[in-house]
């Protein structure tokens, strides 16, 4: 009687965490031990950390596009927000050669219509617009507040916490782990949070005296910057203005320190309502007992200023704008690592393949890290970052510049090359260039780049930005 044939080793699940626009330090092992994050506190500790993760551009579609297609947003087409997806671009379900995957993804998708189910995800539950937490509170007796019968995002967020969305993601991603225990599954949690309206439910989760503000924040602005800065700053400014006036205790954004410290203890009051709900989901893994068949990762398309450099949300080169969480946790992993050296997310989709024993998909033209991942070493490389015209507010009447300049900055494009030595360059095509040492100026309070002496780092950052863009067919003149 012939044998049996071994049994294949069983292919492994992948939980990708995705909270919108948290900042790196908002977990203490990125240096803020004061927020409440525990629950990802324990997975950084039992995961390789990466501490320096940059985003592929700061705002949230483009982002977006790269980690889940692994391709440029300049290659891709979605160079700003409110930009679908191209069919034609792949994400990561119809990247896979394993037809025993089960897919899902919950939550915030930002990369089309929200509503219908898209892409070769089996599973589709979105939280904005009128779709599925719509019908989840409606159910709840809320009424909505739009005319299209959807919930604003200000309602939302006075809600109580058993009615907010990392609530009810937490339900549908615990139902999912449960229901797919015999195959193996991709299950992607996309929280909204802790995006602005900067409210919630755990307003009062940190004490605001201990709510600490960064340094730029408290020190008069720098306007050696480029001009597109110096007008979102001076809008966002006369918008608190505008907000004093109305008497609304509900600002998108500050003027003043103590503004400022009020809007930063909201916002660490979100990002511990979505680490208690990744400590539910994780538990829930813990207990269908596949731990040790689950890849757990934690990132986000982008940072927030949050008054450093009297800014606030993202759009800007600012490190606490383009770097990120990124933890990467291993079946069975139960002890952690650091990764000093920086990494981009446009290597996201090729790393997140590689470990699913995936073969590499031809459209990515980022690598695995896979090495990282496991404790081995891996050359660091210069890391891109690209921004495209968006959406930017003016302030009426500004003076800030001529009609012509105004609208030359809001029109600007810029690639930002981090070079492994700590040099990082951000080249402009109708603004102010950039040139910070993050060695000696981690902060970027000094901005070298009309200073001479450094003529030969420009010429080194600029030939590797104009490398990197003849090699991924970037067609922007600097």
């Amino acid at each position: 009687m012939p044998s049996l044939p071994a049994k294949l080793p069983r292919p492994p699940n992948l939980i990708v965490f995705l909270p919108d626009q948290q900042r790196a330090d908002t977990i203490a092992c990125y240096g803020n031990g004061k927020v409440h994050s525990p629950n990802l506190g324990k997975l950084a500790a039992e995961a390789t950390l990466f501490q320096r993760a940059y985003v592929t551009q700061p705002v949230c579609s483009p982002s977006r596009s790269s980690l889940l297609s692994g391709t440029w947003p300049h290659a891709n087409g979605v160079t700003r927000n409110s930009v679908p997806l191209t069919p034609k671009i792949r994400v990561l379900p119809e990247l896979l050669t394993n037809p025993d995957y089960r897919t899902a993804y919950f939550g915030k998708w930002h990369l089309g219509d929200e509503t219908t189910r898209q892409r070769s995800f089996q599973e589709w539950i979105a939280t904005e617009d009128v779709g599925g937490y719509t019908e989840f509170l409606r159910a709840h007796g809320q009424r909505p507040d739009q005319p299209d019968g959807a919930f604003s995002t200000l309602a939302i967020s006075k809600l109580p916490v058993e009615l907010s969305k990392p609530r009810f993601l937490e339900s549908h991603a615990c139902r999912f782990i449960k229901e797919n225990r015999s195959a193996p599954f991709i299950l992607y949690v996309a929280f909204a949070e802790p995006h602005s309206p900067y409210n919630g439910p755990l307003n009062d989760e940190h004490q605001l005296a201990e709510v600490e503000l960064d340094h730029t924040a408290l020190v008069p602005p720098n306007n050696d910057v480029p001009l597109r800065y110096r007008l979102m700053r001076e809008w966002q400014r006369d918008y608190a203005e505008r907000d004093r006036q109305r008497g609304s205790d509900l600002y998108f954004f500050g003027s003043t320190p103590e503004e400022y410290r009020r809007i930063k203890q909201r916002y660490l009051g979100l990002v511990t309502l979505v680490d208690e709900s990744i400590g539910a989901i994780l538990k829930c893994v813990e207990e269908a007992g596949m731990a040790a068949h689950t890849i757990v990762v934690h990132t986000s398309d982008h940072g927030d200023m949050m008054g450093a450099h009297h800014l606030f949300a993202k759009e800007v080169m600012f490190e606490e704008a383009v770097r990120v969480p990124y933890l990467i946790r291993l079946p069975g992993q139960r002890s952690g690592h650091v990764v000093p050296q920086a990494v981009s997310q446009i290597d996201f989709v090729p790393t997140l393949l590689d470990l699913l024993g995936q073969a590499p998909a031809t459209q990515c033209p980022g690598k695995s890290r896979r090495r990282l991942v496991q404790g081995e070493e891996m050359p660091p490389e210069n890391i891109f970052i690209e921004w495209s015209p968006n959406r930017t507010k003016i302030k009426k009447g500004t003076a800030l510049g001529s009609r012509g300049e105004v609208q030359r900055a809001i029109e600007e494009s810029t690639r930002t090359v981090v070079l492994p030595d700590g040099w990082k360059l951000s080249l402009r095509d109708k603004d102010l260039n950039e040139l910070y040492h993050l060695n000696d100026d981690p902060l970027e309070m000094h901005n070298l780049a009309a200073e001479t002496r450094q003529a030969d780092v420009l010429v080194r950052g600029r030939d590797a930005i104009r490398r990197w863009q003849a090699t991924v067919g970037d067609p922007l003149k600097l």
